[in-house]
């Protein structure tokens, strides 16, 4: 399929969110009461420090968001900082975040808050996080505590940020705390963070009522290898259903919108010695059989834009409102950024046209910032960030947002 026309590929609703997105643990700096902040101490994970000192410097962020002709903003709130010790809730913290909220609103940034990405309070991480029931019981209270404190500052609820991808790289493969590898639990993590979502959004509607809820779910584009390999094309589709629409069919009626975050490509190709093992290895990320002259990110991540538009046109199914809550790419030296930014905003268009009822595109990330295991390696940002000097410099490829229409 080709790209669609140029004429037509900056040409957007009125009232659509063009925005930026970013996480508190990977921005804000000295998150001192989580569990990360714990492992990181221990030598288990790269040291995030102060990070991209985005909790002193926000209103230098917002600004330049602004600045590059963004109109909104998603980030998270840090429950460690919220609740640092069980029932203990820090008001320091909610002034915070409050003063964060309001000078969004003073740059003219639609405000999206996720209230989960991740990390743990370490008091609850030490009784299990959401290994157990009382996970599920301790996210329904936060997600009261903030909506009773900081509703009226936020315009667009996120309660999960890639719930399977954090069950998957925690307690599957092991590269994020607990750093446990175990099956079962995986999968009893995933069905709790299902509840965890029911919770919080019960726990918010009650708290302030009709106010749009949703997760950030990571989607991967499964395709089959052999297009006319009757195989290959059912281990893409039962790729798909397991790794795109499980979570999303198990929420369905406890969600107001979807918040789609896409960043992989996968190629689908049955093998009798590996059978579907290989697929449930790698269905919620990574690559599967792709070509080596693929254009990749500097994470050897394959880059292929169009993937968004079939999402999007595959989501229309649900009759709910859509949001791209994250996508984007590792390209240090900004090559890559401006052809896969004009392509994607594209592919958004086309998909418009197809009557699939898109609210916004969220690019990951606003600046540079601490990439997980991967400590600072990546970088992922319309903005870089000198972490020296903490000095920041807009990437020539955010630029694009500036070439918007909205009509």
């Amino acid at each position: 399929m080709e790209t669609p026309s140029q004429e037509t590929k900056f040409q957007f609703p009125n009232d659509f969110l063009m925005g930026a997105a970013a996480s508190a643990h990977q921005v804000e700096g000295n998150n001192i009461n989580s569990d990360w902040w714990h492992w990181e101490q221990a030598g288990k994970l790269p040291k995030s420090g102060a990070a991209c000192d985005h909790y002193n410097r926000y209103p230098e962020d917002f600004g330049l968001a602004r600045s590059i002709g963004l109109n909104a903003m998603r980030i998270s709130i840090e429950w460690a900082r919220i609740e640092p010790k069980e029932g203990r809730w820090d008001s320091k913290a909610i002034e915070h975040y409050k003063k964060v909220l309001q000078s969004m609103k003073e740059q003219g940034l639609t405000r999206m808050v996720t209230l989960w990405h991740w990390t743990l309070p370490q008091w609850l991480a030490d009784k299990g996080g959401f290994e157990t029931k009382e996970g599920i019981e301790a996210f329904g209270r936060y997600a009261w505590f903030v909506a009773q404190n900081l509703g009226k500052e936020i315009d667009l609820w996120v309660t999960l940020n890639e719930p399977e991808v954090y069950a998957m790289a925690s307690y599957k493969r092991g590269h994020h705390p607990p750093f446990k590898k175990n099956l079962l639990l995986t999968r009893k993590v995933v069905d709790n963070l299902i509840e965890a979502h029911k919770a919080g959004y019960r726990a918010i509607k009650q708290a302030l009522g009709p106010v749009p809820i949703g997760i950030a779910k990571n989607f991967a584009y499964f395709e089959a290898y052999g297009k006319n390999n009757l195989l290959d094309r059912l281990t893409a589709y039962i790729a798909d259903r397991i790794g795109n629409h499980y979570f999303l069919q198990k929420i369905e009626q406890y969600q107001d919108f979807i918040g789609l975050n896409y960043y992989f490509y996968n190629r689908c190709k049955f093998s009798w010695r590996h059978g579907m093992d290989e697929m449930n290895r790698n269905f919620t990320y990574g690559q599967m059989k792709l070509d080596d002259q693929l254009s990749r990110s500097d994470m050897g991540w394959v880059l292929h834009p169009e993937g968004i538009y079939h999402l999007l046109l595959d989501l229309k199914t649900y009759k709910k409102p859509i949001y791209i809550t994250e996508n984007g790419l590792a390209d240090a030296a900004d090559t890559r950024r401006p052809k896969f930014l004009s392509e994607t905003l594209s592919w958004l268009t086309k998909a418009l046209d197809q009557g699939v009822d898109l609210r916004g595109y969220f690019h990951w990330s606003l600046t540079d910032n601490y990439e997980w295991h991967d400590g600072f390696g990546p970088r992922f940002g319309l903005i870089e960030v000198n972490y020296a000097t903490q000095e920041r410099k807009i990437r020539p490829s955010a630029e694009i947002f500036k070439e918007i229409k909205f009509n």
